[in-house]
């Protein structure tokens, strides 16, 4: 069952020179519990695309639907059933973790004594129970974008979209929000779309690959599929694979056609 359905979705921006198509036509199915990666060169429209489908910028074209709410005729459905985690993350320094979570929930309408215990029980969950009352410019990297990621999920939303989670963190920190996501996915079937460029960690963690290029979709599949019928071997490194999704190195002669 998809719980994301997107349609020809474009977006374009007026410029001087004219406008500018940050997002062409992208056409989405995103089941239920899934773990999805949107993978794309720099301004391929990864970040427009995951801002459109949370309401957070109208589209100029297509349809979508989240979670069973269309985003032209029910935007606030739609934002009551997803969180979002943005590239540069929504942490206020001077607050602490108890402070930042207790603020969401009530911005949700969550009781004073509701918002508490959601907040412990977040915190808990994504391992910051011993930083509550910490301010959030004492955190490290991680320990930030495991707060941004609590403040996402405040109200429950069965779908979480996270743009660029792990840009700037160490290895540990990354592999310490890999299993986070998966835990997520598995502990509470919440589907997770992400943007990322690392190719390692779209591997390692998402079910199925969309390709991004030009603000169209030019391939999906699972990774061992992509392997296989771009490069023609399933042992293919998924970074050569994307470079020949992406035109950026030639394809093998017996690999499939690439169709943008």
């Amino acid at each position: 069952m998809s719980i994301i359905s997107a349609t020809g979705l474009a977006r374009s921006f007026d410029s001087r020179s004219g406008p500018v198509h940050a997002v062409r036509s992208v056409g989405l199915t995103v089941a239920a519990g899934e773990i999805v990666g949107l993978l794309g060169p720099n301004g391929a429209g990864k970040t427009t695309t995951l801002r459109m489908l949370t309401t957070l910028l109208a589209p100029t074209g297509g349809t979508a639907v989240v979670a069973g709410h269309d985003l032209a005729d029910d935007p606030a459905g739609v934002r009551a059933k997803c969180g979002y985690v943005a590239q540069s993350g929504g942490v206020d320094p001077h607050l602490t973790v108890r402070e930042e979570l207790v603020t969401q929930g009530r911005l949700y309408r969550l009781g004073k004594r509701e918002a508490g215990a959601r907040a412990a029980e977040l915190a808990h969950g994504l391992g910051l129970d011993g930083l509550l009352d910490r301010r959030a410019v004492t955190l490290s990297g991680g320990q930030r974008r495991r707060l941004d990621i609590a403040m996402a999920l405040t109200h429950r939303p069965p779908v979480l979209f996270l743009d660029e989670p792990t840009t700037g963190l160490d290895p540990a920190g990354r592999a310490d929000l890999w299993e986070l996501v998966r835990g997520l996915r598995d502990g509470s079937g919440t589907t997770v779309v992400l943007t990322t460029h690392y190719l390692d960690e779209a591997d390692a963690l998402a079910d199925r690959l969309v390709v991004i290029d030009r603000g169209t979709v030019a391939a999906e599949g699972t990774p061992a599929a992509l392997r296989t019928e771009y490069t023609g071997s399933a042992t293919a490194s998924l970074q050569d694979t994307f470079l020949a999704i992406t035109g950026r190195a030639p394809a093998p002669a017996d690999a499939a056609p690439l169709s943008v």
